[in-house]
């Protein structure tokens, strides 16, 4: 109800009080699309696909512009994803546009962690809004929300089959984001194997129970386009930088020997239905989904992981200052225990420091008492050797002495007997 021609209310007396005229809460709506319009909005898309297969290309051909382009080699090690962030206006709309793009992606020998790279950077940009939005003082408003919107995954135009590695990846993405298929460089393939090959992929999506994004119903106002455009997908798009006169108008197309095909032709690609579906008719249910489920479900997850929960194990409700307090207890039980463990390693520690070194000790001493004794042994060998010298020289030392003495007597005799013959 927008307007109030009478309104009655009972006073505090008993008495009618009448109102007329309009109030004036029907400005409501347009006082949010103001402040939304002031504020501006945040678009993320994730383009997935094989080196080469138009990702940029065909970005550039959705905004209408030639955004930065980083050459990508088939070399990679591994698969890394490129950033850029865009400020674009339109009319009076702004919007930060902020690209992700896969570089590498399918060009390894071993693509079993192909996937990785992506899923961690999804649930990063998870994390990094949870973590804003727990902090006290958090400013939501001006914070940069990089959380991807829309996945718009290129499958390589073959036309058989989606590859392993594609349905791989879809079924560890479509948890985490929007996916929308679309067949990259739909030119190389015929309008015949085209619908064959369109047909093959949502089966094959449905037989591994991949779900992909379907535009929503809910809404009338677009119910009976987004329930038409939901059996087209996945969307057989081509992407050009280049303009081409046609009929007197410059369009973006790709030229070939055999004739042009334009890029906003219905009639040649599905280009015009992807761009209609994903920037003009969907876009707000795309971040709106995205804050809903998918981020939900990754924010639930990580309290849990966390340790809160909104019942306990009594089946009773549990307020979040009783999660804390339960947290905070656990926490300092946990930290004496650590504590307690810590200390008891120490004490052990200190006691086999304490044995080792008694140990040392005693083998110090019974070497001491070894190298002393055979100290004492080799001192008495050289004391007996020294007193067996000694006597060995004081005889040897009489010996000679009583020869001499003897030599001398025996001189004195002679000479005292030469003295008489004198005589």
């Amino acid at each position: 109800m927008s307007h109030v021609d009478v309104l009655r209310v009972l006073g505090g007396d008993g008495r009618e009080l009448r109102l007329t005229g309009h109030v004036g809460f029907d400005s409501l709506p347009d006082q949010l699309v103001n402040k939304c319009v002031n504020k501006g909005f945040d678009f993320n898309i994730l383009c997935i696909g094989e080196t080469g297969c138009g990702k940029s290309t065909l970005i550039d051909s959705l905004f209408k512009t030639t955004f930065n382009d980083q050459e990508v080699m088939h070399k990679l090690p591994e698969v890394s994803l490129n950033q850029e962030t865009y400020q674009l206006k339109e009319s009076n709309v702004n919007l930060r546009l902020t690209v992700v793009s896969t570089a590498g992606y399918g060009d390894q020998i071993n693509k079993e962690n192909s996937c990785n790279a992506i899923i961690q950077y999804i649930d990063q940009q998870f994390a990094n809004f949870l973590e804003e939005e727990l902090k006290i003082k958090r400013d939501l408003r001006s914070f940069h929300d990089t959380r991807i919107h829309a996945c718009i995954y290129f499958v390589s135009p073959t036309g058989h089959s989606i590859k392993s590695l594609d349905l791989v990846c879809m079924k560890e993405l479509d948890k985490r984001v929007n996916i929308i298929p679309v067949i990259a460089k739909a030119d190389t393939v015929s309008r015949a194997e085209l619908s064959q090959f369109k047909a093959r992929i949502i089966e094959e999506l449905q037989s591994n129970g991949i779900g992909i994004y379907q535009f929503p119903t809910d809404d009338d106002t677009v119910s009976d386009l987004n329930t038409k455009m939901n059996e087209q997908v996945p969307f057989a798009v081509v992407g050009s930088r280049d303009e081409v006169v046609v009929n007197g108008h410059k369009v973006r197309a790709r030229q070939y020997p055999w004739g042009t095909v334009e890029v906003e032709n219905e009639a040649h690609c599905d280009f015009v239905k992807l761009r209609e579906m994903v920037l003009r008719t969907n876009m707000e249910d795309l971040r709106e989904k995205t804050h809903t489920q998918h981020y939900e479900r990754f924010r639930s997850e990580r309290l849990v992981q966390m340790g809160f929960a909104d019942m306990g194990a009594d089946n009773e409700p549990v307020s979040l200052q009783e999660t804390y307090e339960a947290k905070r207890v656990e926490h300092i039980r946990e930290m004496q225990s650590k504590e307690e463990r810590m200390r008891q390693m120490f004490v052990q520690k200190v006691k086999d420091k304490e044995a080792e070194l008694k140990s040392s000790e005693q083998k110090l001493h019974n070497e001491f008492e070894r190298l002393r004794r055979q100290n004492a042994e080799e001192k008495r060998q050289l004391d007996d050797k020294k007193r067996q010298l000694e006597e060995e020289e004081i005889s040897l030392f009489n010996k000679k002495k009583a020869a001499v003495q003897a030599q001398r007597a025996q001189t004195e005799r002679e000479q005292l007997a030469k003295k008489q013959g004198r005589r």
